[in-house]
């Protein structure tokens, strides 16, 4: 099991990037409004830390996440706040829910809308990135409720036993990144 520690690093006001499909900015909105009702289209991430045996660090959503809580998820997930590029937030990002600071690769961007019951939605621009890292992970207990390493053959298999137990967007960038971005992640 990690350490944790509890650190407030997420809150309903922070701003957020709205954009359009082809990733122009159209404006800015609370991060709170984005995710109401359908959601509005704005920027996100996710990364997909690997260790050095191509281990995937899988994330357990924190409980108090409004959205998809308790999920099982890639390394990590969020946006980037207004006035902060892509890489700058991904960077943010992995060292306060992690505690790690690796060396991100851009892979793809892709737009995905998931909404969960009566209790908002994403709608999503989301960029998706992927690392190395072999080093101790320090859980932010307000973001992350657990976190393990699996060996992508298992996780295949794991998808296609408990999909449901999966983020919605796991489940669309995970079968992409094996069967187009892999030869990316084996040279990191």
């Amino acid at each position: 099991m990690a350490h944790t520690r509890n650190t407030v690093v997420s809150f309903d006001n922070e701003p957020l990037i709205l954009v359009d499909e082809q990733n122009q900015i159209l404006g800015y909105d609370s991060k709170l409004a984005c995710h109401q009702g359908q959601g509005q289209l704005h920027r996100a991430f996710s990364v997909f830390v690997f260790n050095s045996d191509n281990d995937l660090l899988l994330q357990q959503r924190s409980a108090m996440k409004p959205l998809w809580p308790l999920y099982w998820s890639n390394s990590c997930c969020s946006h980037p706040r207004r006035g902060e590029d892509d890489m700058a937030s991904v960077k943010r990002r992995l060292k306060e829910e992690l505690s790690i600071s690796p060396h991100p690769k851009f892979l793809y961007r892709f737009r995905y809308k998931a909404v969960f019951g009566d209790a908002g939605a994403e709608n999503e621009l989301c960029s998706v990135y992927v690392a190395r890292s072999d080093k101790k992970i320090i859980l932010n207990e307000n973001e992350v409720a657990d976190c393990r390493y699996i060996a992508p053959e298992a996780l295949d298999e794991e998808l296609r036993q408990n999909a449901e137990c999966f983020t919605p967007w796991f489940k669309l960038e995970w079968p992409l990144i094996r069967k187009k971005y892999w030869l990316q992640v084996e040279s990191l």
